[in-house]
């Protein structure tokens, strides 16, 4: 319901998550971790000094280590990984912030190099994405990835379910389901990289079960109220691509309600509907989530008129790691150095000066 007494200051109740603010950062790669996939000292530096935001969504992580698909990103497989989030959640509640890790399994999106043994990427099919996976030797073209059985379907829901028991461990305060950007529930999800013919492929119920089953073994850990879910439908990122989106992400996000989640992070970027205005009314958990190239100015509309609980950023977090306090003040914010997105070290990651 619209409220002239909510803005991006005010308090938010989701699900177990108390929000200060309504100005989310992002889960965003920075390709930071040490090689094995360890968190940094580095990386406890840049969450904590973000810690402003109302709620920070961490990047993707890796819950399983067939799920790695990037050069230096983080997972939560190892016990010298979890120790080193534990550093990370303690940097960030110290200094007042909530932060909820994000699950991440690059299914396809991936490339041998990164993965045990050299293995074969796994998808929901034998599906090539279109493009190329950034590796220490350099752009390689994604492979075509081995249909996964039903015995390794359900290993690797207990891979979430098991990671999502560890982060929460590890003092994260919940955990985000990433079911975007061309990611394995994603490929599972959309008909043009599902090609399956049994219960997992096919009808719109069968291709959304991955999906609906990996945030019930996540909501089992604790309940839905510290779990999320990112979508972004119609994001062409990765090559991903469904026929009915509208049908698709609609009945997805009404199955969704079964969990009585702590919110819905729906990114919405060139689209050919308007999908916070589809998505929010289906969604019945505590909050729901907008992101996708918002201002100051439009995120505020957004929260004041009810078409969200809480607005997303990503690159501005990257630049102005108070961005909440510069949006309070109308002071001017600092442009990110994209040459420096993906690169090792503090230069562009934990340099960036808060306002004086």
């Amino acid at each position: 319901m619209p409220s002239k007494d909510v803005d991006l200051f005010s308090r938010l109740y989701a699900g177990a998550l108390d929000l200060k603010n309504r100005v989310v950062m992002a889960p965003m790669t920075r390709g930071r971790a040490a090689d094995d996939g360890t968190p940094t000292e580095l990386m406890a530096e840049y969450y904590a000094q973000r810690a402003s935001a109302g709620l920070i969504i961490t990047e993707g992580v890796y819950p399983c280590d067939m799920g790695k698909g990037y050069l230096r990103t983080p997972g939560i497989c190892t016990d010298e990984q979890v120790d080193a989030w534990r550093q990370i959640t303690d940097a960030v509640h110290a200094a007042g912030g909530v932060i909820v890790m994000q699950l991440m399994h690059a299914g396809r999106i991936s490339d041998p190099s990164f993965l045990p043994g050299g293995a074969t990427p796994v998808s929901a099919s034998a599906v090539p994405a279109r493009g190329e996976s950034l590796t220490d030797a350099g752009p390689k073209p994604f492979v075509t990835p081995r249909a996964m059985t039903i015995d390794e379907i359900e290993e690797v829901i207990e891979d979430y379910r098991t990671a999502t028991a560890t982060a929460l461990f590890a003092g994260f305060d919940g955990v985000e389901l990433h079911a975007a950007s061309g990611y394995l529930p994603e490929q599972f999800l959309c008909s043009r990289s599902n090609l399956r013919d049994d219960e997992y492929g096919g009808s719109l119920e069968n291709r959304a079960r991955f999906i609906l089953e990996l945030a019930d073994a996540m909501a089992s850990v604790r309940s839905g109220d510290y779990i999320g879910i990112k979508l972004a439908p119609e994001m062409v990122f990765n090559d991903i691509a469904d026929d009915t989106p509208q049908d698709t992400y609609s009945y997805l996000v009404e199955q969704l309600n079964d969990y009585r989640l702590a919110y819905l992070h729906v990114a919405q970027f060139e689209a050919s509907t308007d999908y916070h205005e589809l998505l929010r009314p289906l969604f019945r958990g505590d909050a729901y989530l907008a992101g996708g190239n918002l201002t100051q100015a439009s995120a505020e509309e957004m929260v004041r008129s009810g078409r969200a609980d809480a607005a997303v950023f990503g690159n501005a977090f990257i630049s102005n790691p108070d961005l909440p306090e510069r949006f309070r003040h109308n002071a001017p914010l600092t442009e990110p150095d994209r040459d420096t997105f993906y690169t090792p070290g503090p230069k562009g990651y934990t340099d960036y000066p808060p306002m004086s």
